[in-house]
């Protein structure tokens, strides 16, 4: 996009979906225009160390360092360390790579520090020069814990070590009502220069809901300026990454785009949906919700590029409208 404005853009993101998004996002929008907030609340310590998974899938991704094969933790990795562990009877379950393993120790040390995530965050991404603002969505620490039938389970440990088998019953995020939304990210919903907020394809139930529901991020989102868009995760049916249709069907929702904007519906000023699911278009209307339809599976680079062309493009439709709507 040729685009001669300075405005901002302000991302809401999860790990692997939402990091592809972001990128196609970096690649047309100017550095200091682009911000993005990722969730926090699967944070959680191993091995003794504080491993934020999604912040470093999303730093990894902007790097260029993100293993494509795999979908998580760094190309060209080595396992020497795990594989030591491994021969000592230690914890292996969750696997850390020998390259990820400086990422954790220096975050790590940083704590005992006693800096906040967000200045940790910031350090690394200058490591990995990373020239966009990464915001964690708190400094605060949220953790999010799964309701499944065979009892609470932190969220690494139903999402690794039990590989989403448990049946989902429901969601609860310790810590949440005690937790600052980061200050950056509050302001960035305040500034009147604010274009378009973009809510990634993440999961919507442990992901984006996290971060929505901070204290006071709803109501600045209802208040800001900028049109709030989010993209669905949920292609024909299926997730293309990880257990969001899964846990839909356990939670009794209809597994479609269409339940997906329910979900957000009051946030929404549009809503993006894959060609696939074109024939929820018009029902998502019905929920007032400006809708495009596009092509929404992010495989290369161009993928990417194009899909963040597309919903910057609506983004300006939908201000322009609410201009008209103005007058």
């Amino acid at each position: 996009m040729n685009s001669t404005k300075r405005n901002k853009i302000l991302a809401l993101s999860g790990g692997v979906g939402g990091a592809k998004l972001a990128l196609g996002l970096s690649t047309i929008v100017e550095d200091e225009r682009l911000s993005i907030v990722v969730n926090t609340a699967d944070d959680f310590v191993h091995l003794g160390l504080r491993v934020s998974p999604d912040l470093d899938t999303l730093m990894y991704t902007l790097a260029g360092e993100s293993n494509q094969t795999q979908g998580w933790g760094l190309q060209g990795e080595s396992w020497q360390a795990m594989n030591m562990l491994s021969c000592f009877g230690g914890d292996t379950w969750f696997q850390l790579g020998d390259r990820d393993l400086g990422t954790h120790l220096m975050r790590t040390q940083a704590f005992h520090q006693g800096q906040r995530l967000s200045e940790i965050t910031e350090t690394l991404c200058q490591g990995l020069k990373v020239p966009q603002k990464v915001l964690p969505m708190s400094d605060d620490p949220v953790r999010t814990i799964v309701k499944t039938e065979q009892g609470q389970l932190s969220f690494q440990h139903y999402f690794v070590r039990e590989r989403c088998q448990p049946k989902v019953t429901g969601f609860h995020f310790d810590g949440l009502e005690q937790a600052k939304a980061q200050r950056e990210f509050v302001e960035l919903l305040q500034d009147p220069t604010l274009e378009a907020v973009v809510i990634c394809p993440s999961n919507p139930f442990v992901s984006i809901a996290p971060i929505l529901h901070l204290k006071g991020i709803r109501e600045l989102l209802r208040q800001c300026n900028a049109p709030v868009i989010a993209v669905s995760p949920i292609v024909s049916g299926m997730a293309i990454k990880g257990p969001a249709a899964k846990m839909m069907k356990e939670l009794d929702m209809p597994c479609t785009a269409l339940a997906v904007a329910e979900y957000y519906s009051e946030l929404l000023d549009g809503f993006v949906i894959d060609e696939s699911d074109a024939k929820q278009a018009e029902a998502i209307k019905q929920l007032g919700i400006e809708t495009l339809v596009a092509p929404t599976v992010m495989t290369t680079l161009k993928d990417k590029t194009d899909l963040a062309e597309q919903v910057l493009t609506f983004c300006h439709t939908l201000q322009k409208e609410e201009s008209i709507c103005g007058l």
